[in-house]
């Protein structure tokens, strides 16, 4: 994703079916950073052992932490800088084992013009595996 798509899609210029990707590798450091600035030092992400006993016989990184991806996107990209998060709903479908390459999209799927909300798909993969799916609700930023 170029960094020329950072910015602001103003309400009056969305269109049903527009979407925007962000992709990140959730290496050991990102892990471990989001753990200590989320207080979720669940073993199973931070520790080798605890993530070989656990039901994903490997350590993983947090959901929200994947799921962040998504603000970033809602926030930065689509609709943008300016927009004020509503709501999420999210499903956890996979676990993310570390160093994945995680990719989300974000894909307007319904306009309110005279409330100015904008409902997004939310979708995060790891290859071919999805491994969240939702949708967001966002105050998207007007010229008007």
């Amino acid at each position: 994703m170029s960094s020329s798509e950072i910015g602001t899609v103003f309400l009056e210029d969305l269109e049903i079916g527009m979407s925007r990707s962000i992709s990140k590798v959730m290496d050991d450091a990102t892990v471990r950073a989001f753990a200590e600035v989320s207080e979720d030092r669940n073993p199973i992400h931070l520790d080798d052992a605890a993530g070989a006993a656990s039901i994903f016989k490997e350590r993983i990184a947090h959901g929200m932490l994947v799921s962040s991806l998504f603000s970033a996107l809602l926030g930065e990209r689509l609709p943008g800088q300016g927009s004020i998060y509503l709501g999420q709903s999210l499903k956890f479908l996979a676990p993310v084992p570390l160093d994945s390459e995680v990719t989300a999209t974000v894909t307007v799927t319904e306009i309110k013009e005279t409330r100015r909300r904008v409902t997004l798909d939310c979708e995060a993969w790891v290859g071919d595996t999805q491994v969240i799916s939702g949708s967001a609700t966002v105050l998207a930023p007007s010229r008007g």
